[in-house]
């Protein structure tokens, strides 16, 4: 379903071990249509079979959105409590600890948007649900690990760039990154944690 301007906005609620399916397709087809403006061939195509895919972690937790449209996911992103900061990387794997919210940030994981809904909002509602829901677990500061296609998304919310870092993908492949973080506003009291379904 292509956008229609005019239309309703698209429901934002948190994602079900169900929607893993749509959520995947959906990382898949945003990775393959938008990361060639900044990463080459090969490393495009591994990006969709290392980075694009559901980390089931994240749907058990209950800390990941989707945003539907005429009943189809057009952008899916969260947050987590967890150690780990992003898919794609040997070293992250398995790791699952809680993290402590008075000493450590929480992470921004996974954020796709289909091309067709891109430069609408969407990956913008999507940090404000995960800010908003850190904080209520008490968490001051997020942390993310960006592709080079999210880093103006992040920065335009107001993250900093930390470092430039090189990840290798578990197929030998180099890809360019940026680590970012930046604090969690304070709750206002017209402007609390939003309340999903």
């Amino acid at each position: 379903m292509e956008h229609v301007p005019g239309s309703p906005p698209p429901l934002l609620r948190v994602a079900r071990p169900a929607d893993a399916p749509a959520i995947d397709e959906l990382m898949k087809a945003s990775t393959r249509e938008i990361f060639p403006a900044f990463y080459d061939e090969v490393q495009t195509a591994s990006a969709v079979v290392h980075i694009a895919h559901v980390d089931p972690m994240l749907l058990e937790d209950g800390t990941y959105f989707v945003l539907e449209a005429g009943g189809e996911v057009v952008g899916c992103g969260g947050w987590s409590r967890r150690d780990k900061l992003f898919s794609g990387e040997a070293a992250q794997e398995g790791l699952a600890r809680l993290l402590d919210p008075s000493t450590e940030p929480a992470r921004v994981r996974a954020m796709f948007v289909r091309r067709d809904w891109t430069r609408r909002g969407l990956g913008t509602r999507i940090l404000q649900a995960c800010e908003d829901a850190a904080r209520s677990e008490g968490f001051d500061r997020l942390a993310l690990m960006a592709t080079l296609p999210g880093v103006l998304l992040y920065e335009r919310y107001g993250f900093a760039r930390l470092r430039e870092v090189t990840i290798t993908m578990p197929d030998g492949i180099d890809l360019a990154c940026v680590e970012m973080d930046r604090p969690i506003e304070p709750a206002t009291g017209t402007n609390g944690p939003a309340t999903l379904p």
